[in-house]
């Protein structure tokens, strides 16, 4: 007789735990796996096919988001050799997303003779996809099934992680949605592809022609950048704004021994002749006469039912939370089960949904116990109004929460949920609104007042509660009342405020920009890579840079820009999710508008330099000369602004230095391949210190060689600071380091002119020697622990140890006992003697 196995996979670790907690009644025991970020949950229960049930036994856990993520082959990720509009067709494959977790290996190795998969992946488009990801490791390991035509692969729909729902999602398994997670590698092929192409083509061409740039990549991307266009055209709103001054006719009158003050009907005057002419005929009335008295009650619907842009909109306008953080403060607040699923758009609950719940839970809560226990007194009432888009309920509480379990800022969310939802369920909120008309002479005044009746749901949501604008004022029909004062008040037109993040999402929202899940990313993006930043009020000002480059889109080709192309598309990869259109069909139609796109923004680039040119400074205006370029023999420019750059104005070329440090001449001297001049880098995390050549740092000069290569990487066999001629040894702290003798490091004061560094840029080996000496060379002999012999002149050097001669010494700088003496760190000595037993590659 055999146990079923059941191996259940959730999205995130600590959604694992929760979900085994729950499914095993606490009863499960936890071990390690291989991978270091997921913990395996194994317990004994029931399981049913939807078909039978039987004893089985669980094995929880759960990867870390996406398993795989789009690439395109090596290859074409050499940015200097592969051109851009080749990205369009250019071949791609999956690789493992975060390869140190090893999660393909791990989940292999745990489904590996099981004989069901549950998936508990987030029940969303994105989480469908990962499901096929994990189907595609464990589908082939799984045992063999009797019956070929018996479903063993399952999917689990849940929207909070409440004991209820997750045994109601167990109990009632379905399968997963092939179509929703096509439209997901849609949507990511097309972002990869769009973005990439364009990414790259424009961070190459700009980069080398302007400095004052970001020092990383100038993005596109099909979302990111209507987005950054919808700031940047509230900006542009702003700088054409021309205000405009206007008048206002004012009077005050006395009523009831206080001071009243009525305006004109014409509210806005923008004559002042005219203002002046109708002040001095108001004045020559003495009472204005109360002609009407209006008197209604109002009333003020409460919200819908909290949905993702809702919730993402109101933590930026009122709990001043970025969109991305409130989006990570809401999924960590459904993990834990304080909260329903975060990712919905349905703003209406279902008619048999369970209201009671959520209302016992906050009930205990002394924040809100007044208010629930109000609600559960009286009947409920399904809020009317809203959209049942059938993903997820609206975003609710399920559990109670402490402002002593939560941190700050997740209370306050928290907090808000709670109230949103106890606002849904309350009655209307009622005020008074009192509109009085006046005359003097020939001219009409108004006069309005609020008075609140019942403040219904404002009670507990306060945040859109109505406040009276005066004290209790009577009026009555045919009221003659003394006029005080006749006035007329100077105003001016203001332009509208900069995009704050609220307006930016609803304007997203409503032009299709991006899915709820996705808006905070685009955010975000636009503000890491300085196209916005955040000011005051949580208000978006476009930079320089992003304003041009908006402007330049605009220039070439409007549609790059406006939300309507990104819309249309985001329609399409919405009928694939539903199956109405072929995958295949939306993709290659899609690549093949924006490739020709591409081409006509290639093409006609130069009306966007104009731009540039006018807001940034050119690379040939900028730097100063530093040393001579191997083709022109004339001096290129060192551009110390970032990114760090050589530029030759004769040749037009651009050569890329290292990050951080600072760039000198080294001697005048030439670098053998190519008659560039060598530069000395010195500085950075490590205090590296190295040569190169500015053509072989950006060309290998060598097959085999990588991109960024110091001269201690170079193999020619003649130049004497290249690797062969400075070789000292092998590093036995990384696999492919060789450790070289740097005879160029000094910094002009005490230190050591001599370093043993290793040429491994990722590797922190180092260490200073040989103070004083004059000269140290390395030799092709080789000493037993495999390091190379060095010769050293020790005539200057002043602490010798005891019984040295002060002479030219050959010895191994590991082993002989008078020069491993004269390494500087004397606590690296017998760390780097650990190494013996190695041998050094010939070169």
């Amino acid at each position: 007789w055999h146990m079923a196995s059941v191996l259940m996979v959730a999205e995130k670790p600590s959604l694992a735990k929760s979900l085994a907690e729950i499914l095993s009644y606490k009863q499960c025991w936890r071990r390690k796996s291989m991978c270091s970020a997921c913990d395996v949950y194994e317990f004994d229960g029931s399981f049913h096919d939807r078909r039978n049930t039987f004893p089985a036994h669980f094995k929880m856990t759960s990867v870390c988001g996406h398993v795989k993520s789009l690439d395109f082959l090596p290859k074409y990720n050499k940015w200097d050799t592969t051109d851009p509009g080749d990205l369009f067709s250019a071949e791609t494959r999956k690789n493992e997303a975060i390869p140190d977790l090893r999660i393909c290996n791990f989940l292999r190795s745990e489904g590996a003779g099981m004989d069901y998969l549950v998936l508990w992946l987030d029940c969303d488009k994105e989480g469908e996809n990962i499901c096929f990801e994990v189907i595609e490791e464990v589908k082939d390991v799984m045992r063999v099934h009797r019956n070929p035509n018996s479903q063993v692969i399952f999917r689990a729909r849940f929207s909070s992680i409440t004991e209820k729902a997750i045994f109601q999602a167990f109990n009632n398994l379905t399968e997963p949605n092939w179509n929703e997670a096509r439209s997901v590698d849609a949507r990511q092929e097309l972002d990869l592809r769009i973005g990439c192409a364009f990414t790259r083509f424009q961070t190459t061409s700009f980069q080398s022609k302007y400095t004052g740039l970001n020092d990383s990549v100038i993005s596109y991307g099909p979302c990111q950048t209507p987005t950054l266009g919808f700031c940047v055209h509230r900006h542009d709103e702003i700088q054409q704004f021309k205000p405009e001054k206007y008048w206002r006719l004012e009077a005050k009158v006395k009523l009831g021994g206080a001071m009243v003050t009525i305006e004109s009907q014409r509210e806005h005057i923008f004559d002042s002749e005219v203002g002046m002419l109708l002040v001095k005929t108001t004045r020559d009335c003495k009472q204005a006469v109360v002609e009407s008295v209006l008197e209604k009650i109002k009333t003020k619907s409460p919200p819908q039912a909290l949905h993702t842009v809702e919730l993402l909109r109101s933590a930026s306008s009122r709990l001043h939370i970025g969109p991305k953080q409130a989006m990570d403060v809401a999924e960590r607040l459904y993990i834990e089960g304080y909260i329903s699923y975060p990712r919905t758009e349905t703003t209406r609950y279902a008619v048999d949904f369970d209201f009671r719940s959520p209302l016992s839970e906050l009930s205990r809560n002394p924040e809100f116990d007044d208010y629930a226990r109000f609600l559960l007194r009286t009947p409920i009432k399904l809020p009317s109004g809203g959209t049942d888009i059938g993903d997820h309920p609206p975003i609710t509480p399920m559990k109670n929460a402490s402002r002593d379990q939560l941190s700050d800022t997740e209370w306050r969310v928290y907090e808000f949920i709670a109230r949103h939802f106890l606002a849904t369920l309350y009655p209307d909120c009622k005020y008074k609104v009192m509109e009085v008309q006046l005359s003097l002479g020939r001219e009409s005044f108004q006069w309005s007042g609020i008075t609140p009746v019942s403040p219904g749901f404002t009670e507990v949501y306060p945040w859109q509660a109505v406040h009276g604008t005066e004290a209790q004022i009577s009026w009555m029909e045919g009221q003659q009342l003394d006029i005080v004062e006749v006035q007329l008040t100077t105003h001016e037109t203001t332009p509208p405020g900069y995009l704050t993040e609220s307006e930016l999402i609803s304007l997203m929202e409503k032009h299709g920009i991006g899915t709820d899940a996705s808006i905070p990313v685009h955010i975000e993006n636009i503000c890491s890579r300085n196209y916005v930043r955040v000011d005051s009020g949580r208000r978006l000002v476009p930079t320089k840079l992003g304003i041009v480059l908006v402007h330049g889109y605009h220039k070439i080709d409007p549609e790059l820009v406006l939300p309507t192309m990104r819309s249309a598309i985001e329609e399409q990869l919405n009928l694939i999710a539903k199956g109405q259109v072929d995958f295949e069909r939306v993709l290659s139609h899609t690549l093949e508008l924006f490739q020709k796109k591409f081409e006509y923004f290639r093409e006609n680039v130069g009306g966007m330099d104009e731009l540039f040119e006018a807001s940034f400074s050119s690379v040939a205006e900028s730097g100063r000369p530093i040393s001579r370029c191997g083709k022109c023999r004339r001096f290129m420019k060192y551009v110390a602004a970032k990114p760090h750059r050589l530029y030759c104005m004769h040749c037009d070329e651009t050569y890329s230095l290292p990050p951080g440090g600072t760039i000198k001449l080294y001697k005048e001297l030439k670098c053998p391949l190519d008659e560039f001049e060598l530069l000395l880098y010195s500085g950075g995390p490590k205090r590296q210190s190295f040569l190169l050549c500015p053509y072989c740092y950006n060309e290998p000069p060598f097959s085999g060689t990588k991109k960024f290569m110091s001269c201690s990487l170079c193999t020619h066999q003649s130049c004497s600071y290249a690797m062969p001629q400075n070789c000292v040894g092998v590093c036995s702290e990384c696999d492919n380091g060789i450790l070289v003798l740097e005879p160029h490091f000094h910094t002009g004061g005490p230190a050591p002119k001599w370093r043993i560094a290793c040429n491994n840029m990722k590797c922190k080996e180092m260490v200073d020697c040989f103070e004083g000496s004059t000269d140290v060379q390395s030799s092709k002999e080789l000493c037993d622990c495999g390091s190379n012999l060095l010769t050293v002149d020790l005539c200057k050097v002043t602490h010798l140890p005891e019984d040295s001669e002060k002479c030219v010494h050959k010895g191994c700088w590991r082993c002989d006992s008078v020069l491993s003496a004269l390494l500087v760190q004397p606590d690296l000595r017998s760390h780097w003697r650990r190494g013996r037993g190695r041998r050094p590659k010939k070169h």
